[in-house]
């Protein structure tokens, strides 16, 4: 029998028992591996992927889907990646046209680099927005800052749940309430007894990401950040939405360099909900 095309090769879901096989999808693409990552995506979104017969990933994504359960209202694609051996057969454009109709009336999004921006336009996809890494080693600015911040307790999730529905537009539970145990630091902004302001950082490789970082301003945004980073001697990464003019100046006056831009991409629907005046970075551009 003649061997079936790899663009023939079934779809399946994947489980936290691929993380192995996802960790090397990535780095056969030159990413790092990622494994936190990907087993943080892996439990709470939904992992899609092509086995390769010889062995290993042909290809793999992760959808999370935010919302009421089985009612979502959008859904957030990431960690699209095909190996090496397997790139511009179609097989990405084949997994995406699964996960979008899937997704059904479900509005998405995605980060997209350059190089992927065109397939995702072929795909149907809106550029409605830029988001810029920026990395480096951040100096604790003098003086510092008057809005207070103080590590978050089991107390407060209640608190940061609500903001955080509130600022991004749809109930993220099932990836705020993994925080506690996915980052390393997660903390809150206060003013008189009520909660303004959140962020966490979290180990991927050498680097501290900085995400989600959701603030009632910037000089809230430039305290969680400050507060972060003095709680790590590790270089800081994060993903600033480019509209955030005035802390971008900031963090690359205390060290902090661009890396690369990215497309906010959407698809059945024109922006994104929420409130993006103080949804300052995502958790991870993976997941929006």
């Amino acid at each position: 029998m003649p061997t079936p095309s790899p663009t023939a090769w079934p779809i399946r879901r994947l489980t936290r028992r691929d993380l192995n096989a996802c960790a090397d999808l990535s780095e056969d693409r030159g990413w790092p591996r990622e494994e936190h990552k990907w087993g943080f995506l892996l439990s709470a979104g939904q992992g899609y992927g092509i086995d390769d017969p010889a062995g290993g990933l042909v290809a793999a994504c992760i959808v999370t889907e935010y919302g009421p359960h089985g009612r979502p209202r959008l859904g957030a694609i990431g960690m699209v990646l095909v190996a090496e051996r397997h790139a511009r057969q179609g097989i990405g454009r084949r997994l995406m046209r699964h996960v979008v109709s899937l997704m059904d009336a479900t509005p998405l999004t995605l980060h997209a680099t350059p190089n992927g921006r065109p397939l995702y336009e072929e795909l149907g996809f809106k550029s409605t927005g830029r988001a810029e890494m920026v990395r480096g080693r951040f100096t604790t600015p003098e003086p510092a800052s008057a809005v207070a911040t103080r590590s978050a307790t089991a107390e407060d999730l209640t608190s940061i749940l609500r903001l955080d529905e509130e600022v991004f537009g749809a109930d993220r539970t099932q990836v705020i309430a993994r925080l506690p145990a996915f980052a390393d630091q997660l903390r809150v902004a206060e003013e008189e007894g009520r909660i303004i302001g959140y962020a966490a950082a979290w180990p991927n490789m050498e680097t501290q990401v900085v995400g989600p970082l959701i603030a009632r301003d910037t000089e809230t945004a430039k305290a969680l950040l400050a507060s972060l980073a003095s709680g790590t001697d590790r270089p800081l990464r994060t993903d600033i939405d480019v509209r955030h003019e005035e802390l971008l100046d900031w963090v690359k006056a205390r060290g902090l360099e661009t890396v690369a831009f990215n497309s906010v991409m959407t698809y059945g629907v024109a922006e994104l909900p929420g409130d993006w005046r103080r949804r300052f970075a995502p958790l991870t551009v993976a997941a929006g």
